[in-house]
């Protein structure tokens, strides 16, 4: 395939700069198919992939952000469970660690979520409540915990709140109050 050529060839230039035939275009060589290249089609693969190479990398990069949202939304769903177990069953047993709110936020898989670092912007907040009021035996108890979470922190993405709630019958009556940690 011959690429399209504006001048006349060197040994066609008469006396008079021009062409044979006297039209400086008349070397104008189109393709079969009707197609004037100006300079061929070498790198365009390379435009191509420095284009679409930043679009794909932020898509994976969302991807694995989400994961990681998603283990954390898991992972605060947990919390929430083992707390609301714990405050179903607890009674006046001593509390572990102290302070039971604390112990369930300290039971987090990830130190993003304990201690509030990188995505998680603070620590995950762990609260419970008696939803009938005064608490008695056979009485719901809520346990809910929730965490900022940043998406796509390097982007400047949104912050959303990952939370999640439990709800069990008391078993024993409480001695501890509702309230929230930290």
């Amino acid at each position: 395939m011959q690429s399209l050529r504006f001048m006349p060839r060197p040994a066609e230039i008469g006396a008079s700069g021009r062409s044979p035939s006297g039209d400086p275009m008349a070397r104008l060589d189109v393709p079969a198919g009707g197609r004037i290249m100006l300079r061929g089609e070498r790198g365009q693969a390379a435009v191509e992939f420095a284009l679409v190479v930043p679009v794909i990398c932020l898509l994976v990069l969302a991807l694995i952000d989400f994961g990681k949202a998603l283990n954390y939304w898991l992972d605060t769903s947990h919390l929430a469970n083992e707390g609301a177990r714990m405050a179903a069953v607890l009674g006046n047993s001593p509390e572990p660690g102290g302070n039971w709110k604390q112990w369930i936020q300290q039971q987090a898989e990830t130190t993003e979520l304990r201690n509030g670092t990188g995505s998680v912007t603070s620590p995950a907040q762990v609260c419970v409540s008696f939803p009938n009021g005064a608490p008695k035996i056979g009485d719901p108890v809520k346990v809910t915990v929730a965490a900022p979470y940043k998406w796509i922190p390097f982007v400047g993405g949104a912050t959303i709140n990952l939370r999640a709630e439990a709800t069990m019958r008391l078993e024993r009556m409480p001695t501890y109050a509702a309230g929230c940690y930290p």
